[in-house]
């Protein structure tokens, strides 16, 4: 079971203070967490991908090397990547290159995106949103597994003898999320794939993640994966802790009634009881977390929101100390108990590696000579390309 954390990135006032942080302050705060959580003994870091304010990250991969420079174990993941606006081959090409540079500690969660101006932005058009998300994840499947591309589909220029550089590391591309509130396509396309299913249910009661988690399960049986309960699952939550559940509350209630993602809706205490959000002592964060599987199944992976709605740094730190050692330790034992052998941990880049039978130079040496412009000399009938 792996447990971590995501940003979505916003740069929000604090209510108690009226202070707004500025870009430069925001990002080196997401770095100085990451740097927690390793520290706490957390396993993912995960950041979102977002191309507007009041959010700054627009270039995940650019963060999440930094972060891969100055940590050693932490797992580094995206919340989500938009695999409706972005190029399925800059994608292929960025994370590959992540996951050399991380020495494989490198996966991704693949979104659609909620906000609907992004999709004119990148030449896209909102309504093809789902049709977008399965065809480029389509073309980025077939990038990362086979050397030599031909493509043609309805939304990108065809390719023609492609080869995506760098291969992925080993010969073993990044594991995939499949990132999803309230679309069964989604659910399906993951369970199509054999990948994993992320269910950021942040907003949502614990029925519909239960549906949607079952929905997945089901059809990853059906595509011949395996049992249903060996479909790779990762839910969201978001929490927030002090020793005494009271202080708790009156602590984050600021925070609840202003940011916009919150306030003027539920109050908290009714937003707590129908979502994950649970404000209170550790305890009662282990008693919410620990029944998730009793909706979902026994699952691979938790993440936690706790960088958001303008909480200082100090404030997030704080909250990294409490998951690190008090919550998370008491959560792995519990959910570990019971929970059946052949239920797979959640995908590391070792244990996939392991899978496959071992480690490969996956490098495609070109035949022909790009740089110069000199004219490549066929290497084999129907294959300019040759890899050794």
């Amino acid at each position: 079971m792996q447990f971590g954390i995501f940003s979505v990135s916003d740069i929000t006032t604090d209510p108690t203070t009226g202070r707004t942080p500025g870009e430069g302050e925001r990002l080196k705060a997401v770095l100085a967490i990451a740097a927690k959580a390793e520290e706490v003994g957390l396993d993912v870091f995960a950041l979102g991908e977002h191309h507007n304010p009041p959010f700054f990250s627009s270039s995940p991969t650019t963060t999440l090397a930094y972060v891969a420079a100055r940590t050693e174990r932490l797992l580094l993941s995206t919340a989500t990547t938009l695999i409706t606006t972005n190029d399925p081959v800059k994608i292929a090409e960025d994370y590959a290159m992540l996951q050399h540079l991380a020495d494989g500690r490198v996966d991704l969660m693949m979104g659609r995106g909620n906000t609907g101006p992004v999709y004119p932005w990148f030449g896209q058009d909102i309504r093809n949103g789902i049709p977008l998300a399965v065809e480029n994840y389509a073309l980025l499947h077939r990038l990362w597994r086979e050397d030599v591309v031909d493509w043609q589909g309805r939304f990108r220029t065809p390719l023609q003898s492609f080869t995506s550089t760098p291969r992925p590391l080993d010969g073993v591309p990044p594991f995939v999320w499949h990132g999803s509130i309230r679309s069964p396509e989604i659910a399906e396309q993951a369970a199509y794939y054999g990948d994993g299913f992320f269910h950021n249910n942040i907003f949502w009661p614990i029925s519909h993640t239960q549906q949607m988690v079952a929905l997945y399960r089901r059809r990853f049986e059906h595509y011949g994966h395996g049992a249903a309960d060996r479909a790779i699952v990762g839910l969201g939550g978001q929490v927030f802790m002090r020793r005494n559940s009271q202080d708790a509350k009156r602590e984050f209630r600021p925070y609840f009634d202003n940011a916009p993602v919150y306030g003027h809706g539920p109050s908290m205490e009714d937003f707590t009881e129908q979502t994950p959000l649970t404000v209170g002592s550790p305890q009662e964060v282990i008693d919410r977390y620990a029944a998730m599987r009793d909706h979902v199944g026994d699952y691979q992976r938790q993440l936690f929101l706790i960088d958001h709605a303008g909480l200082p740094l100090g404030t997030v730190l704080d909250q990294l100390e409490i998951l690190g050692g008090e919550v998370v330790p008491v959560l792995r034992k519990e959910l570990a108990v019971g929970r059946p052998a052949h239920v797979p941990d959640a995908p590391t880049h070792a244990a996939r590696v392991a899978a496959a039978g071992g480690g490969r130079d996956a490098t495609v040496h070109g035949a022909g000579d790009d740089v110069t412009g000199a004219s490549p000399e066929p290497a084999g009938a129907g294959d300019p390309r040759v890899t050794r």
